[in-house]
């Protein structure tokens, strides 16, 4: 059994650099499990942060930093050398090389690396679109989407909807559950938009029990229970076919692979 590593990014921008280093990193591990559902962009509070550090602490968490702001950095070192948390700063090493080299402190101002061109701006308006339609069942999302992403409860849905949405594009998703009728829209809407997730029922209530745990509520027998999440599974891939999804499944892999197959699925299809 792969052993499951649980990692936290943390940045005062999108947080691009170190998606960028993990997917390098993670890459050189084959036979381990990178779990990053939690990416945090536009951390720029001090109460935020030390909430998002304190859940990493509870999680056993790895967390990469791309913070700037001197302030929010102290925060973060101090509270991880504290508590033990394991911590590591992207920026702060190559900041005190150049602080030594020249002379020069860095202007602490997130996100400069990214002019306000047409893509950029493209960009935040895809991820404020995921953020705004997640879980949206909508008729008006569905059809504004470049994409939906369907699948029963933590199948990633979210997670991989932010990461598109940092690539520019407008993603909209949406839990299917067992007892639910699916919206009349989805059949108004080219198949090859739609995504459907699927995951062995096994990863899937290990998941959400941890879930569960990390949130410290009680065990609920029918989110958790093996029986009820393959009745969920079977009818979210009856679903699926129904409507002509194109079907991913998530077991084992992590969001950086779910979502290179989507996009080779986007560019083949030309959505």
């Amino acid at each position: 059994m792969k052993k499951d590593i649980m990692i936290y990014t943390i940045s005062d921008s999108i947080g691009e650099t170190s998606q960028k280093l993990l997917g390098a990193v993670t890459a050189q591990y084959p036979d381990l499990t990178f779990n990053n559902n939690n990416k945090f962009s536009f951390v720029t509070q001090e109460n935020e942060l030390l909430e998002i550090l304190r859940s990493a602490l509870k999680d056993d968490a790895i967390v990469i930093s791309t913070l700037v702001n001197k302030n929010l950095l102290t925060t973060a070192k101090n509270f991880s050398s504290k508590n033990g948390l394991q911590y590591f700063d992207l920026m702060s090493p190559l900041f005190d090389l150049i602080r030594h080299k020249a002379g020069e402190e860095p202007i602490e101002k997130p996100g400069i690396i990214h002019n306000l061109d047409s893509n950029y701006i493209n960009k935040m308006a895809a991820i404020e679109f995921a953020v705004k339609h997640d879980d949206d069942h909508s008729p008006e999302s569905l059809l504004e989407a470049d994409i939906i992403i369907l699948g029963a409860s933590r199948t990633s849905k979210t997670p991989l909807s932010v990461y598109l949405a940092n690539k520019g594009i407008k993603v909209a998703n949406m839990t299917i559950t067992s007892d639910m009728d699916a919206p009349a829209v989805l059949s108004s809407i080219n198949p090859d938009k739609m995504i459907g997730l699927v995951m062995k029922p096994e990863t899937l209530a290990s998941i959400r029990s941890n879930r569960l745990d990390t949130l410290g509520l009680k065990q609920d027998s029918n989110y958790t229970n093996l029986p009820a999440i393959q009745t969920e599974l079977d009818y979210s891939t009856k679903l699926f076919e129904q409507y002509g999804a194109y079907i991913v499944d998530a077991t084992d892999k992590s969001i950086e692979e779910i979502a290179y197959l989507i996009e080779n699925h986007i560019n083949q299809n030309r959505i």
